[in-house]
């Protein structure tokens, strides 16, 4: 019965010890992360503008709303020089990605024209759907200075699908994702509450 009753004690301690440790590496994992995404969503904000004199992290305000078929969650970053705004970023989560969601910023100035969209977060194929990233192609540049009017809706597709966007090798599901992303995150922008720090009715 003695040995027994160590034997559980000595299973015990070490259960113990080792939820102990897996929960100290979570917690210092999940700070590393945070700072992680952090700097890479200041990194691309730097990508998208510049010339600012804002605290654009600290002016951030959040709306929840449906944003490409789903309740979610966007980020807006308000973009001043001189106090006076000239551009917004938004930050936003399009779901219907190749692996799944991907989180994009996209910029855009106060006469609704884009300023750019970049990739925050994604699980698309590696050497496929990962050429969003601009590290590994120049395909996301495009989108730069375009509106809702230019091009107009039908054209707003893939060219695979009869619009006027490049896709990339032996992948399409990808580049269809943030060709229909951006265009609805234009199509939310007509809504003249979305980028006032008021809730939309």
């Amino acid at each position: 019965m003695r040995v027994i009753l160590k034997s559980g004690a000595l299973l015990f301690v070490f259960t113990v010890v080792s939820i102990f440790f897996v929960s100290l590496t979570q917690i210092k994992t999940k700070d590393i992360i945070i700072y992680n995404e952090k700097q890479l969503l200041i990194q691309r904000l730097g990508e998208l503008v510049s010339g600012y004199s804002n605290d654009i992290l600290l002016d951030k305000y959040s709306k929840t709303l449906k944003l490409h078929g789903i309740l979610q969650n966007i980020n807006i970053y308000p973009v001043k020089k001189n106090h006076q705004i000239f551009s917004y970023l938004i930050e936003h989560t399009y779901p219907n990605g190749y692996n799944g969601d991907i989180r994009l910023l996209t910029g855009v100035g106060i006469d609704k024209k884009l300023l750019g969209v970049r990739v925050i977060m994604h699980k698309e194929t590696p050497g496929l759907g990962d050429k969003i990233e601009l590290k590994k192609s120049n395909w996301i540049e495009q989108f730069f200075g375009l509106s809702l009017l230019n091009p107009v809706k039908k054209n707003w597709k893939v060219k695979r699908d009869g619009g006027i966007f490049d896709t990339f090798t032996g992948a399409t599901i990808t580049p269809r994702a943030i060709v229909t992303a951006t265009y609805q995150v234009l199509e939310l922008l007509n809504e003249p509450c979305i980028l006032s720090k008021k809730p939309c009715n």
